[in-house]
């Protein structure tokens, strides 16, 4: 069980009757909004960091993912990789990651 910690938090007359009107119990209610906000929130900055990769990220990805994978010694690279597999991709500034024509 997670470890609990009692905040106040002020709220409108109107937010608060609205929230009784649904639930009974408030804190659960408040904690369940809050939790479905913050993965909200968490997938946004993934999706801008994916759409403006950090310059290392776009260095990485120009070198191209079958050059480091010729990097990986032999047993690392069967074990980890199927190069097969999957589709090809390439980094394309303001587009991201999108399907390698090639």
């Amino acid at each position: 069980m997670a470890t609990l910690e009692r905040v106040t938090v002020t709220l409108p007359n109107d937010l608060v009757r609205g929230i009784d009107r649904r639930e009974k119990n408030r804190s659960r209610f408040i904690a369940e909004a809050v939790r479905r906000e913050l993965d909200r929130r968490r997938r946004d900055e993934l999706r801008r960091s994916l759409e403006n990769a950090h310059p290392e990220s776009q260095e990485l990805a120009g070198q191209g993912f079958e050059e480091w994978f010729r990097g990986l010694p032999d047993e690392d690279a069967e074990a980890l990789v199927d190069s097969s597999a999957g589709t090809a991709v390439q980094w394309v500034p303001g587009s991201g990651w999108v399907e390698d024509p090639t």
